[in-house]
């Protein structure tokens, strides 16, 4: 498979977005519904002025029949990127930052 590599606009949406992400985490931890972390992340986009659009359904089309229950996008940013949250009840160690020590002056 080739990829096109991505445009300036859509880095800069994508920073933009993984900001967004790491602020709600950051504020909100771990543990809470998926539909809290998907209302505060969309606040967070519009602070930002990313436009976006949530729950979306998008159907699928089989053996040239659509079914209009198919797919359901969480958000999508700028009608360019598909952001799927997730939430959990636990946290896997493995995914957690380790600590840092902060600089020490003399």
């Amino acid at each position: 498979m080739k990829f096109e590599p991505l445009s300036k606009r859509e880095e800069d949406i994508a920073k933009i977005i993984v900001d967004a992400a790491c602020c709600v985490h950051k504020e909100l931890g771990h543990g809470l519904l998926e539909k809290v972390y998907e209302i505060s992340f969309c606040h967070e986009l519009t602070k930002r002025g990313l436009l976006y659009q949530r729950q979306i359904d998008v159907p699928i089309v089989y053996d040239g029949v659509t079914f209009d229950e198919g797919l359901r996008l969480d958000v999508l940013v700028e009608n360019l990127i598909i952001c799927e949250l997730k939430a959990m009840n636990n946290m896997n160690p493995i995914w957690e930052t380790p600590s840092v020590k902060p600089f020490e002056t003399n």
